[in-house]
């Protein structure tokens, strides 16, 4: 007799063991919020380069141009999304227990807060 009272093989039964068909989504994701950087991330840079060396007035004027502050909101929400989703794989990779819990926590919350933060400022900035 079989040893395995629901007769099943071995591999059958660690087959439902399997991933929790969440990491292609992540993955992807991640992919996404990255291509959007290097896009948004050169925008950014041409624009820096370009303000450097002028005065504060300018370099408000331009931010509250709405194309500019829209970019400049877009690049941010992806930088902390990207942050966030790369981290929450450094700490499921290398962090376990309930450090764990408590890192993944951590980091959620402080890229919202630093997200909603930023966003204030660019919108402070826009509307004067």
């Amino acid at each position: 007799m079989s040893s395995n009272p629901r007769l099943r093989n071995p591999l059958k039964t660690a087959r439902g063991l399997g991933s929790a068909k969440d990491g292609t989504h992540h993955f992807i994701v991640q992919r996404i919020t990255a291509v959007a950087l290097v896009l948004l991330g050169l925008y950014v840079l041409c624009l820096l380069v370009g303000l450097a060396g002028a005065d504060y007035a300018s370099v408000r004027a331009t931010v509250a141009s709405p194309f500019n502050a829209v970019v400049l909101i877009a690049f941010l929400l992806s930088m902390f999304w990207h942050a966030q989703l790369g981290l929450q794989v450094v700490i499921e990779d290398y962090v376990h227990g309930g450090l764990a819990v408590v890192s993944q926590l951590a980091v959620r919350f402080i890229c919202v807060l630093a997200a909603i933060a930023s966003v204030l400022a660019v919108i402070r900035i826009a509307l004067g």
